[in-house]
């Protein structure tokens, strides 16, 4: 049990540094997909569920398009129906999907794609014209005959790899088709957020699958976002000291470093923003057919290689599309093309595959973070402290700690069978989860070995996480069941203030979210 617990805490690593390694969500992480914010994936969680009765399921979220203004009218935030929006799932370890749940859209304005009309005119001079807003009037739960626009979706299982394997439609259990609801366009239209809430709700579908004994679930929809960050400061060259400031996050003392960030909601920069969720909910049984329990994911998005645009385009005909389903987005492991993989492979890596990881290995064993961390912070920690650290970066390279915990997991915890380095978000289904007033926002840091890096929940706080292990906190002892563990991976001579509470000041908890699917909370109203 105690290589298993030490195990697990040093695969907070592999999570952290190319998984978390940094300070903002996955938002906008490389030049080519700002030009695809439909195809954009903020962030990806895969855990145990925790809603009560549903310990046997896994869910799996998959959050687009970024940064959404709940006041974005008059269109608001549909998906791209030239697109492929997919759910991987790798169960044996050989970094290859084994099975994908494919989300394919379709858009269409009410009337047969015409649209909702208006009698315009005096009775001998009339016509009829379309209306520009997406609803003409409040939508309920019980009527939305208001509503002008619709998005619906085909769910679609491939077994084996995405492109080659074999693919069976997923059906809903009611035989309904199954459909994403309205963006929550303001209280005028909806009602407040409750009546929002429970119109939203009717899009949660169960589906059938397979050779499973019980249906998944699945919704998608606008969803607040669940990330907190320091988004603009952190960009700024980190404007702000990264160092707790108080004696404990939210004691209100100035207790701790000089200078250093305190915690308030006011530093995330993401509370005011919604976004698009992609959330599916399946028994773990099904998904772990083949190897050990543990699981591999990650989340992808595609589109037809060609597009030629319509010189005159209209409804439903605005392109036509054609060739190779050709990747355009990828997202395991929160922050890693974002603040790990270097400018000028950003793009590669969101069209790469995690068989072929090993390309990007230097960016691991030789992570650039640390090293513009000390040059932005040595000389003032110096000055504050009154100290001569000569670099406040770790010394020991290659970084072999974070090659293994990252790239291979750990046996017994979060190794799959077949061990094929590789970049993607790991979980062991067999950890039991813990109820949300039970989890700890530092996961397995925290002593919750149901958290982070053991997939990722709503409420990891994988950002304060993240900066503490880049700058060395596994170089120094680790409390495992309350007893300080050394795990071997390196020393406290290796990091100068790997024992340093870092964090961006933004706080976040899983009471932020539901306890129950599809967890992330409602989203922002667009008006009061």
């Amino acid at each position: 049990m105690k290589v298993l617990k030490i195990s697990l805490i040093a695969s907070i690593v592999c999570s952290t540094l190319l998984g978390a390694n940094a300070f903002a969500s996955s938002h906008r992480e490389a030049p080519n997909i700002t030009r695809f914010p439909t195809l954009d994936s903020t962030d990806f969680y895969a855990f145990n569920s925790y809603e009560a009765g549903r310990e046997d399921y896994v869910t799996l979220i998959a959050n687009y398009i970024p940064l959404q203004d709940a006041y974005g009218g008059p269109n608001y935030y549909a998906m791209d129906p030239a697109a492929v929006y997919s759910i991987h799932i790798d169960n044996d370890g050989d970094a290859i999907e084994d099975l994908t749940f494919q989300f394919n859209f379709t858009n269409e304005l009410a009337n047969n794609n015409q649209g909702i009309a208006l009698t315009v005119g005096p009775a001998d001079n009339q016509r009829s014209v379309s209306v520009p807003l997406k609803n003409i009037g409040g939508i309920t739960a019980a009527d939305q005959s208001a509503a002008n626009f619709s998005e619906s979706y085909e769910l679609t299982l491939v077994k084996g790899p995405q492109n080659s394997g074999s693919a069976t439609a997923l059906t809903n259990t009611s035989g309904a088709m199954f459909h994403k609801p309205l963006d929550y366009i303001g209280n005028k239209s909806f009602g407040d957020s409750s009546a929002y809430a429970s119109y939203a709700g009717q899009f949660i579908y169960e589906f059938n699958l397979d050779g499973c004994a019980s249906p998944g679930k699945v919704f998608v929809g606008q969803r607040k976002d669940p990330f907190v960050v320091n988004l603009g400061k952190t960009f700024d060259l980190v404007n702000y000291v990264p160092v707790e400031g108080d004696s404990a996050p939210g004691a209100g003392d100035q207790g701790g470093f000089p200078g250093g960030i305190t915690q308030s909601v006011d530093n995330d920069d993401l509370m005011d923003k919604n976004v698009t969720a992609i959330s599916i909910e399946v028994p773990k049984s099904c998904l772990t057919t083949q190897g050990n329990g543990t699981i591999g994911a990650w989340t992808t998005a595609s589109l037809p290689q060609a597009r030629i645009l319509n010189p005159n385009a209209k409804v439903g005909k605005t392109e036509v599309n054609g060739g190779a389903l050709t990747q355009v987005s990828r997202l395991g492991n929160p922050l890693v093309n974002e603040l790990v993989i270097g400018l000028k492979d950003k793009d590669t890596f969101s069209t790469s595959h995690p068989k072929d990881d090993t390309q990007f290995a230097d960016y691991v064993t030789h992570p650039s973070l640390p090293e513009l961390l000390n040059i932005l912070f040595k000389d003032a920690v110096n000055q504050t402290l009154g100290t001569n650290i000569e670099t406040l970066a770790p010394t020991n390279f290659p970084r072999t700690d974070l090659v293994t915990a990252f790239l291979t997991g750990f046996a017994g915890v979060n190794q799959l069978e077949m061990v094929t380095p590789s970049e993607m978000l790991r979980l062991n289904t067999g950890i039991p989860a813990k109820s949300r007033d039970m989890q700890s926002v530092f996961g397995v840091a925290g002593d919750d070995l149901a958290g982070f890096p053991n997939g990722r929940r709503p409420g990891d706080d994988v950002v304060d996480i993240a900066l503490r292990v880049v700058m060395g906190r596994l170089c120094y002892p680790i409390p495992v069941n309350g007893t300080d563990t050394d795990l071997g991976l390196c020393t406290s001579d290796d990091a100068s203030v790997g024992n340093v509470p870092f964090t961006d000041g933004a706080p976040v908890d899983a009471t932020m979210m539901m306890d129950h699917f599809p967890y992330l909370a409602t989203p922002l109203s667009g008006s009061k």
